[in-house]
């Protein structure tokens, strides 16, 4: 499984103090079928904690999975900024699903050396 972020969603973690080592737990989630709403075309909504306040006055993520081949991070938000996507928001990020998931390795590899894709990398936390 490789797990990626896109420059935006990465800006948004640094923001909002969300660690790597979080995103790899919504991973694992995904991975044992738990998910916040599945959006379709392989595009999840998943629910991260904000540090003192648990889920419910946290985040909510979009996110590109397929078991055990690829995540990608696409979008993160506030809950108490903004309640949902719209339906324009949903067909891009269906349409970027579809992008993501067949891009080839050497593309892939290509995306993060350009980093237009940062990856998150599997291993022991520390």
């Amino acid at each position: 499984m490789r797990i990626f972020k896109n420059k935006a969603f990465h800006k948004f973690t640094r923001k909002e103090g969300i660690k790597d080592s979080e995103l790899k737990e919504v991973v694992k989630q995904l991975e044992s079928g738990q998910y916040y709403a599945d959006l379709g075309g392989s595009v999840y909504k998943m629910e991260l904690a904000r540090k003192g306040e648990g889920k419910h006055g946290g985040f909510r993520t979009i996110v590109v999975f397929k078991s055990e081949f690829r995540t990608f991070f696409l979008f993160g938000f506030p809950k108490s900024e903004k309640d949902n996507i719209s339906d324009k928001e949903l067909r891009f990020f269906k349409g970027k699903a579809k992008d993501n998931l067949s891009f080839t390795e050497e593309q892939i590899n290509l995306l993060v050396k350009s980093k237009i894709l940062l990856e998150i990398l599997q291993g022991d936390e520390k």
